[in-house]
């Protein structure tokens, strides 16, 4: 759970404030139905796709997805820190932080101490790159790559001069700022306990997250040492899977982001702002990931990919190809831009410059990179070819939401194959079938799961109907996926009958639950209505006890344990088992 606020507190906070109130200071919203709307700030559109509700306490945003509470919506709209939130919302509240909250809140202080420091650090290599002694080729470096003066100061780079012990000298100067510097990755304990710099003889690269905080660095070799690049190692405040170089920048110089161009490295990133081109960033030495993805999408709705030309370069565009089918809905759209072979972003605009680059007709839509793709070697000139190539696409197309994107892309894999759209709609849904079935059947654990996640989504919508379970020792002994979340989920709202959506969100902010509950709680249907009576929601719960009992029996019929197979005899162990014993 987040900081060390009592939770009990959070609860209580969220019952006396009101979402729409604090929402509507920022973002005027329209009464619509039981929601109020209004234009999403947190992404650009014409249309109002951004809902509040008020007795749940919760946003959603159908077109970037963007939900949370109205602590989320401080934090994310205003750039508030955790406690920061909650000290705004008590005292529109009129209620006092429990005195403790300061000496509870180390990991929120901590943070903004690692914050400061990496500050700190960047102003160090800023420092260096203007007066060290050594400063001559990091500053020939920039001139041979025409970097001028208002890039360099703009994306702040900076100068690790050589030696071992620059930053550890100045900076750290007491035990607790040396613990402070190695836990943000840029000092390095050897095996005797001493330290030296990570970064050295090396030009900076500060890597800054969406609210403008300084949160790691990356260096670039100037000489031919290996690796030619070094980058920051994962801290408790950069996670390279969530964060993009450059991205703090461009959204800086351009207020509406139309689109966005990702790219693989820092230089590339530096090269083609240099020629003007400031809607780029770059994935930190990972491949884009669905969080990056989800990211960018809250900003903008169209994504161009440009990677190297080499083979590493293509291996990365599949990747992020495949991780953007899930989010491909409401007009998203992504495209790739592939290299000459051994061509990169940077050389590419400096050898042909900035409207070679910005030429919309080395644009490949995804949907042509996937069929050329799937294609590639296999003759569509006769019916094995086409069959072939409908098998192969059939895993993709599953993968793509409900979304007039996914049928026109169906439409166009029916042109190629020559075959029947309702045809292609049809294998999909056998194949559907024939996964969830063999889910299924490989994994028993996994039976009445939906029934488990309908029970969970029903509580965040209406969490009194937990106060009618009786006791969950019966629920609890089930194995099944999902069923020790949902005994905790009703524990909870039996200890707090008032909490709302927004409650149960805050008792599970920043743990794996949380993405999860938020995925649920925006269901579209469930965030307008869910409408269940107490007695189909105990049935719901009665019947999965029934059907765990009943599976139990069928085994203790069985006439000797050589009847069971592994799997089975694995599974009737478990469910011996007492509730205790889970």
């Amino acid at each position: 759970m987040a900081g060390k606020i009592p939770q009990d507190f959070i609860n209580e906070l969220l019952t006396r404030i009101d979402i729409v109130e604090v929402i509507d200071a920022y973002v005027p919203l329209k009464k619509a139905g039981k929601n109020h709307k209004a234009c999403c700030p947190f992404h650009d559109e014409k249309t109002p796709s951004f809902n509040v509700n008020q007795d749940k306490q919760f946003y959603y945003c159908f077109g970037c997805t963007a939900s949370g509470t109205a602590i989320t919506f401080l934090m994310e709209h205003l750039h508030m820190g955790f406690v920061e939130a909650i000290e705004d919302l008590a005292s529109r509240g009129g209620m006092e932080i429990p005195c403790d909250t300061n000496t509870g809140a180390n990991t929120t202080n901590q943070s903004n101490k690692l914050y400061a420091l990496t500050e700190s650090v960047t102003k160090f290599y800023l420092e260096q790159l203007k007066n060290n002694k050594n400063k001559t080729n990091v500053i020939n470096y920039l001139k041979e790559r025409n970097i001028n003066r208002e890039i360099v100061v703009e994306y702040e780079l900076g100068f690790a001069p050589p030696g071992w012990d620059n930053l550890v000298s100045v900076l750290g100067k007491s035990n607790q700022s040396i613990k402070e510097l190695f836990d943000i990755g840029v000092i390095i304990q050897n095996d005797r306990g001493g330290y030296y710099d990570r970064f050295r003889d090396r030009l900076i690269f500060p890597i800054r997250d969406q609210r403008g905080r300084v949160i790691g660095f990356g260096g670039r070799v100037l000489s031919d040492e290996k690796p030619k690049y070094l980058n920051s190692p994962e801290t408790i405040i950069f996670q390279k899977g969530r964060e993009l170089y450059g991205l703090f920048q461009a959204r800086k110089a351009l207020k509406d982001l139309h689109e966005l161009y990702i790219v693989e490295g820092y230089m590339d990133v530096i090269a083609l702002a240099q020629f003007g081109i400031k809607n780029v960033a770059a994935s930190l030495g990972t491949a884009a990931t669905v969080e990056h993805m989800e990211k960018i999408f809250r900003i903008t709705n169209k994504i161009i990919f440009c990677f190297d030309g080499d083979i590493a370069g293509g291996k990365a565009a599949w990747r992020a190809l495949e991780n953007s089918l899930p989010l491909l809905k409401n007009g998203r759209q992504v495209y790739f831009i592939f290299l000459p072979d051994n061509e990169d972003p940077d050389t590419f605009v400096r050898k042909n410059g900035k409207d070679a680059f910005l030429n919309p007709g080395i644009l490949t839509p995804l949907s042509e990179f996937l069929f050329n793709s799937i294609g590639n070697k296999i003759n569509l000139e006769i019916l094995e070819g086409r069959s072939e190539m409908i098998n192969k696409a059939l895993p993709f197309l599953a993968k793509l939401p409900p979304d007039p994107y996914k049928d026109i892309v169906i439409k166009e894999l029916s042109k190629i194959t020559r075959y029947e759209i309702e045809d292609i709609h049809n294998q999909l849904s056998i194949s559907n079938k024939t996964n969830s079935k063999e889910i299924k059947e490989n994994n028993t654990q996994n039976k009445g799961i939906e029934k488990i996640r309908w029970l969970i989504r029903c509580l965040l919508h209406q969490p009194s109907l937990a106060l009618d379970i009786k006791s969950t020792e019966s629920l609890s002994a089930l194995q099944a996926s999902g069923i020790n979340f949902l005994c905790k989920l009703i524990t909870l709202i039996k200890k707090n009958p008032n909490i709302t959506l927004a409650g149960i969100l805050e008792n599970w902010r920043d743990t794996k639950f949380e993405k999860r509950l938020c995925e649920l709680a925006s269901d579209e249907d469930g965030f307008n209505e869910i409408g269940v009576t107490s007695e189909v929601f105990i049935d719901a719960i009665d019947s999965l006890i029934e059907a765990h009992q009943k599976e139990f029996e069928i085994f203790k019929t069985k006439n000797s344990p050589l009847e069971l197979t592994d799997e089975e005899k694995l599974k009737y162990r478990k469910m011996q088992k007492s509730p205790q014993d889970s």
